[in-house]
């Protein structure tokens, strides 16, 4: 998750490792009358990501061996 807060002019950028950090940056950041703004993902977005997700976990992908000739790999 990224949370973004605004202060004085700058913007932070906060990457919390675990749900326990998120919610005691958001509660500090409460504490101090300090405004932040949630940006959540699409719900469309988000399905698709766990859709793939899922075909992946299930096999159902194209490896590709040489990155350096993608198109060869593919054929």
């Amino acid at each position: 998750m990224i949370k973004i807060v605004n202060l004085n002019m700058e913007t932070l950028v906060i990457h919390p490792e675990n749900k326990e950090q998120l919610t005691a940056l958001k509660a500090l950041v409460k504490s101090w009358n300090i405004n932040f703004e949630k940006y959540p993902y699409d719900p469309n977005f988000v399905a698709e990501i766990n859709k793939r997700e899922k075909k992946i976990r299930q096999g159902d992908f194209i490896a590709i061996k040489d990155p350096r000739n993608v198109w060869e790999s593919l054929l």
